[in-house]
């Protein structure tokens, strides 16, 4: 009788669909305290932390089937196959399904290149899911020598429904590895415009086919046919020599075993559309696993730790690409948006600085460090980082006008005025209606109190164009506070508030808009929250405590004559 683990049962379903701290944990010295431990650093995504929290259980209670699964996936999450490997065996030998298990122990046979152990194993009982399981086959098949029986595996898969894609790239990659490049390119080309065939690996290993097969024209157009005028340093690496008559060597898919790194690859970019980060990333480890070298995997499994907020694990994936590699900066670009997001940015500044040195050609290199920049508020650094950006873009390029606009704020806040609003209207004469855009610009005008009504008119296309931004709305609020339109700046900065209950500025603006309408009492409750949300830490915010403290002190008149400001207007509006 063979009993079933639910505990991966989500991440079954999907399969299906589709075919720690530095210092480590504490012991932990009962086997309920250190399975606990386990599942609260599991539901973190510590998956170090997990792997020994439940390293520990296990040592104590190692017949206890949950937990044991639960360090499969810790520890295939981690990458480490080989830790897994043992527990996996372990679980298929008392019978219990878990998909966890079959997918290192399956892995673990095609690493070996035991395609015969794999095609023994009962799909049924011990395997993965339909998709996968199939395509595994075929692979297997190929691998054991029997490659018509491979073939005709991946024609059975493409007849089921939405599977054909899947199957017919891999039928693609198998005839070219077994360099039957005709036939591979006549898939290629049957199935121009299928998912995976738009992929960047499936574009690039079709212009390598047709290289193979002396058509280096054909192979340049189709680059260029899928990624247009985008360009990388791998990318115009291919291209030149292409163009240069070269022949391109096939390296896509070099053996059966990468092939079925390729599924558990191909796969992963599929799950990564509809399920979780977490349960992708174990496909994506396993295609690492299979192959070494999949650049791609690697890229992958880092991208998908950052989105799961596991920075240090991200930034030592991102440090395995080498450094001779073409994805080189891609990796390391990678890297510095994992330092960014975890706070260390000078970390990412150096790294930026190092990457602009070597690959000093590239927009992204220059944008992105201006980007870091500018989060450190050093405008003027961020502004010369953003100059040679635009100087390296195309003008015809969809995130040109990004480039304006990040370079209008760095000016804009430097005081060049004159600098920054050209650049405000460049970026919305490439991107006519951007509500950002917009409402800095409006905001600006608003601050500097000038083009008012302007100001008002840009803010109000904002607001319609977003109306469910805190920050424009508040700033709709505010023009109209500024221009002394009190009684319908209300209601906006009260929908503001709304979106953004816990924002010190627009709780501020609010309650300077109370107290223009006579509602004094409600206006000091407002500063008072306003206070409270202000981050000690954030010392060059735009929220003011200390006008705030100021305002609850002596009211917003008195602090307006003391800052030489004009008075509010009068209102016949009562709170």
């Amino acid at each position: 009788m063979i009993r079933t683990l639910t505990s991966f049962s989500a991440g079954l379903a999907l399969a299906c669909a589709l075919a720690v701290s530095l210092t480590g944990p504490a012991p932990v010295q009962s086997v309920a305290g250190a399975y606990l431990a386990g599942q609260h650093a599991a539901a973190r995504r510590d998956f170090d932390a997990a792997a020994q929290y439940y390293s520990q259980a296990l040592a104590r209670d190692p017949s206890n089937a949950e937990m044991i699964e639960n360090a499969i996936i810790a520890q295939l999450a981690l990458g480490r196959v080989d830790r897994a490997k043992p527990l996996a065996t372990m679980l298929e030998a008392r019978d219990l399904r878990s998909q966890a298990a079959h997918m290192v122990s399956i892995a673990v046979l095609l690493q070996a290149e035991d395609y015969e152990g794999y095609l023994a194993r009962d799909r049924e009982t011990m395997g993965i899911g339909p998709l996968v399981d199939g395509l595994l086959e075929a692979w297997a098949q190929v691998g054991a020598g029997d490659a018509s029986a491979g073939m005709a595996s991946f024609d059975t898969i493409a007849q089921e429904p939405g599977l054909q894609g899947f199957a017919m790239y891999h039928k693609a990659m198998a005839l070219a590895d077994l360099g039957q490049f005709e036939e591979a390119e006549a898939i290629f080309a049957a199935q121009n415009d299928g998912p995976l065939q738009r992929t960047r690996r499936g574009a690039m290993a079709r212009a390598e086919v047709l290289s193979q097969l002396g058509r280096n024209d054909e192979a340049v157009a189709s680059i260029r046919r899928a990624f247009g005028s985008a360009s990388d340093p791998e990318l115009t690496a291919m291209a030149d020599a292409l163009a240069a008559g070269e022949t391109v060597p096939y390296t896509y898919i070099t053996s059966p075993r990468d092939g079925a790194a390729e599924v558990f690859f191909s796969v992963a970019g599929a799950l990564r559309q509809d399920a979780g980060a977490e349960y992708t990333l174990l496909y994506a480890r396993l295609a690492r696993y299979l192959r070494p070298d999949h650049v791609d995997a690697l890229l992958l499994s880092a991208e998908l730790l950052e989105s799961l907020d596991q920075y240090e694990l991200a930034n030592a994936a991102y440090k395995e690409v080498p450094a001779d590699h073409p994805a080189f900066h891609a990796a390391e670009l990678g890297r510095a948006a994992a330092l960014r997001q975890s706070g260390k940015l000078d970390a990412a500044v150096e790294v930026l600085e190092q990457l602009a040195k070597r690959f000093g050609e590239l927009p992204v290199v220059h944008s992105t460090l201006g980007d870091v920049l500018r989060q450190q508020d050093r405008f003027e650094a961020a502004a010369a980082a953003y100059d040679r950006a635009l100087e390296l873009s195309d003008e015809t390029s969809q995130g040109q006008w990004f480039l304006h606009y990040a370079r209008a704020i760095s000016l804009e806040r430097l005081d060049e005025w004159p600098r920054a609003e050209a650049d405000f209207r460049r970026a919305l004469e490439l991107n006519p209606g951007q509500p950002q855009v917009l409402n800095y610009l409006g905001y600006s005008l608003v601050e500097k109190q000038i083009k008012l009504d302007e100001a008002l008119a840009l803010i109000e296309e904002a607001v319609a164009a977003s109306p469910d931004s805190g920050y424009i709305v508040d700033s709709l609020g505010w023009v109209l506070y500024r221009l002394g339109r009190y009684g319908e700046a209300v209601g906006h900065m009260e929908r503001a508030v709304e979106l953004m209950p816990v924002d010190p500025v627009v709780n501020d603006h609010l309650g300077d808009v109370y107290w223009a309408v006579g509602r004094e009492r409600e206006a000091r409750f407002q500063w008072m929250r306003a206070l409270s949300f202000v981050d000690p830490e954030d010392v060059d915010g735009e929220a003011d405590p200390e006008r705030m403290r100021r305002k609850l002190e002596v009211g917003l008149d008195q602090v307006l004559e003391e800052e030489g400001s004009a008075p509010l207007k009068v209102t016949d509006e009562e709170g």
